[in-house]
């Protein structure tokens, strides 16, 4: 009997052992987690975006001495021969190639002045003989050369053709037409006075501008135009100022 009770008794010892070795560990704790790479976009601060250029500034009054282009070619194969020179105020922040040839292009096409068989214009160099000289000139010079104290508008004056830089620059407000257009309005409108044109109003609403037709002081019903023979012929208007 007593031997039974010590069997049974190392069994229930051994059974016990066995689950104390064999029962469910603890979880491992996780290991920590590697710390990110750094991609190159991260460790490196994208480049910064280029500044935008400046936009050109409208100098109040230049030096009111003057650089000139050379001579050009002629345009028109027939009519009066008028020669011109062309020069921009120093100290205004503009060269003066880039504004001959803008008149150049103004002057060589056929809807421009030399395309009615009326004249033959001729871009002459500083020293030569000249029928009329186109200046780029800042607001208060211009106001001196054209004997008037007006900052906004261009003129002309006797042999002076005025282009004012602040709208040559800036163009007028609510034109409907780019900026490159605008100028080469001024530039036909002005010269056109020279060639004895006078002042001329929008014919008809939803027409084109007349070229002598005050553009810069408002459309008034007509639409854009830098050409005094938009279509082949001279486009014109009733005469009259704004």
């Amino acid at each position: 009997m007593l031997l039974a009770i010590s069997f049974v008794t190392l069994i229930i010892v051994t059974v016990a052992l066995f689950r104390t070795g064999q029962g469910e560990a603890e979880p491992e704790a996780a290991p920590p987690a590697p710390a990110p790479t750094a991609t190159a976009s991260a460790a490196q601060p994208p480049a910064p975006s280029p500044s935008p250029s400046p936009s050109p500034t409208v100098v109040d009054k230049g030096k009111g001495t003057w650089s000139y282009a050379g001579g050009g070619d002629r345009h028109g194969d027939k009519g009066t021969l008028m020669r011109y020179r062309v020069a921009v105020e120093d100290g205004i922040q503009q060269d003066v190639a880039p504004f001959a040839e803008t008149v150049e292009t103004a002057f060589a096409d056929e809807r421009g002045w030399s395309g009615g068989g009326e004249w033959r214009l001729q871009r002459v160099a500083k020293g030569e003989a000249a029928d009329f000289t186109i200046y780029l000139a800042s607001p208060k010079t211009r106001a001196v050369l054209c004997a008037a104290d007006d900052y906004y508008t261009s003129c002309r004056n006797g042999d002076r053709v005025v282009v004012n830089l602040a709208r040559w620059i800036e163009g007028v407000p609510d034109y409907g037409a780019p900026l490159d257009v605008y100028r080469l309005y001024v530039v036909n409108h002005e010269s056109g006075h020279a060639l004895g044109h006078g002042h001329e109003l929008c014919p008809k609403k939803g027409e084109l501008a007349p070229v002598m037709q005050q553009q810069t002081l408002g459309l008034h019903g007509c639409t854009a135009n830098a050409w005094p023979y938009p279509n082949g012929r001279y486009h014109s208007g009733p005469s009259g100022e704004y």
